[in-house]
């Protein structure tokens, strides 16, 4: 009896042996390449805790430089966290944030600085199309209207476009097209929420054109 077993077990044992030399190297490689992805999630895990601690911690600084107006440490604070955490958002936010002080400051190239990065850099197109506006509004003050149309005329998420719509036809009076003005404050106005407070403003704009979009609206309708 005891013969009968070992013998079976010989046999179970060789196939083992057989199904291992054939699919062995196979199955090694499988379970390293499984392991080494695991390995690589978690250590990608880790670094993105670490980075976006790391950020947040350098943003408070810039914001707390902001707040107080020290304007060294604004600047210190500002470039360590472009130049170590750039990808982040809380370096767009920081860009965003020191622009608006570097303005107040009457440092209009700083800021101008810090939006054409937030512009091109940023990975959140909110933040690209904030910073479009707020720096086509520095070139319109500072007649580089050119520049501003182009940051004006860019893609933008959609609940951006009345608000670029708005200030080209800004732009446009400034440059005295008002009928091209006409057609951008139209732009912006059919796209705005029907109660909201910059959908009125926008008609204050176009009344003073003698524009009616209301008029125009119902023709459109009928069409």
């Amino acid at each position: 009896m005891a013969s009968h077993l070992d013998l079976e077990e010989q046999e179970q044992l060789d196939e083992l042996k057989h199904f291992w030399k054939r699919w062995g190297d196979l199955i090694t490689w499988v379970l390293i390449a499984v392991l080494g992805s695991y390995a690589a999630w978690m250590g990608w895990q880790s670094y993105s805790v670490k980075q976006a601690t790391q950020s947040a911690a350098l943003y408070d600084t810039v914001e707390r430089a902001a707040m107080s107006a020290d304007m060294p440490l604004l600047d210190r604070s500002l470039a360590d966290i472009k130049d170590k955490f750039a990808s982040t958002t809380y370096a767009q936010q920081a860009a965003l944030l020191a622009a608006r002080v570097y303005q107040d400051k009457d440092r209009a190239k700083d800021a101008k600085a810090q939006l054409t990065w937030v512009s091109e850099k940023a990975s959140d197109e909110g933040y690209q199309a904030l910073a479009r506006l707020r720096l086509a509004a520095l070139q319109i003050e500072e007649k580089a209207f050119d520049e501003a149309r182009k940051q004006l005329s860019a893609k933008v998420p959609a609940a951006f476009a009345p608000l670029m719509a708005d200030r080209l036809g800004d732009l446009d009076m400034l440059e005295g097209k008002p009928q091209d003005a006409v057609k951008h404050y139209q732009d912006a106005w059919k796209v705005l929420e029907p109660n909201a407070e910059y959908r009125r403003l926008v008609a204050v704009k176009l009344a003073a054109l003698g524009a009616d979009p209301e008029e125009k609206a119902a023709v459109e309708s009928t069409k």
